[in-house]
């Protein structure tokens, strides 16, 4: 399966990796806020500019209950509440993207080593259950 996509959307997914991996670094270093807010900014730059305004708007125009989630996660974020906000955010993402979810494990399943790792876990347990 080859996908094309265009200088733009590499731009855009680079962003989202930027995005990620500050904020996962702020995580590390005991919530930085500079680092978790600047993992945010790219991270939301990124999607906008991979799937574009109109399609953002309506992402997060679907589902009230993940987007505010994600928001106030934002604003606890700015308020010095750094866990509360990351919580929040990581509920939100979940939330606003779960019709993405079975995508993004098909996906995944057909990497050589990541799709080993996620699908061993389901084999065991139907092992276990089977007796």
């Amino acid at each position: 399966m080859v996908y094309e996509i265009t200088e733009q959307q590499k731009v855009g997914l680079g962003l989202i990796g930027f995005g990620i991996s500050f904020t996962f670094l702020g995580v590390s270093l005991f919530f930085d806020r500079g680092l978790l807010a600047l993992g945010n900014i790219l991270w939301l730059a990124g999607v906008v500019i991979l799937i574009g305004w109109y399609s953002t708007l309506q992402l997060f125009r679907k589902n009230y209950k993940g987007t505010a989630c994600f928001i106030l996660g934002l604003f606890f974020l700015f308020v010095r509440w750094p866990i509360v906000g990351i919580i929040l955010e990581i509920y939100g993402c979940f939330v606003v993207f779960s019709g993405f979810w079975p995508s993004v494990s098909g996906f995944l399943c057909h990497i050589p080593v990541v799709g080993w790792v996620i699908q061993y876990p389901v084999m065991y347990l139907d092992r276990l259950r089977r007796g």
